[in-house]
């Protein structure tokens, strides 16, 4: 049973098939009969696991296992330490209460990949990067929890699965575990 490691990069759709518009999973990987185990947004980037086992599928997607997903989340202007308290505390976005997720600010990777195309960049507007690390996995939840504590997200790369992370991994490169 192949399981793969994929780091998707900016505007991949997550799946096999798609309308032809945009880049799919099938334009990086030739391997049959995985299939991703959760999804990452189109406008996000980072690590997605694809298998054909069904008990590893539901251990990383289905919110009951409760496995941790990092992210490496670049957003406009600075947040304060009593932002960040609120999302380790939790906070109601529009479909309810997030779990509690665990958040830091951090300095900008170093092993950090241009994206392609680059983020808008705003002169008078500083950025900063943070980690978020979250048990669950809502749609579009990290976007939605920091433009909600006032930090729009101009970046979003998962970087962590549970154990298995990006570490050696180029854009649109993927492993065999």
């Amino acid at each position: 049973m192949p399981t793969l490691l994929f780091n998707k990069p900016y505007g991949v759709i997550c799946q096999f098939s798609g309308n032809g518009s945009r880049p799919t999973l099938a334009d990086f990987i030739a391997v049959k009969n995985v299939y991703p185990a959760g999804r990452l947004d189109t406008d996000s980037e980072g690590l997605v696991m694809l298998t054909n086992d069904g008990r590893l599928q539901s251990r990383i997607s289905h919110p009951r296992h409760r496995l941790s997903k990092t992210y490496w989340v670049q957003v406009e202007r600075n947040p304060t330490a009593d932002d960040l308290e609120r999302l380790r505390v939790g906070i109601t976005l529009n479909d309810g209460p997030t779990l509690p997720a665990e958040a830091r600010p951090i300095p900008e990777p170093e092993n950090l990949w241009p994206r392609d195309p680059p983020i808008r960049f705003r002169k008078n507007s500083p950025t900063a990067w943070i980690e978020v690390k979250l048990c669950e996995g809502r749609n579009r939840q990290v976007r939605r929890m920091t433009a909600a504590i006032g930090y729009p997200t101009l970046r979003l790369i998962r970087w962590q699965i549970g154990d298995w992370t990006l570490a050696g991994l180029y854009p649109g490169k993927w492993r065999e575990l």
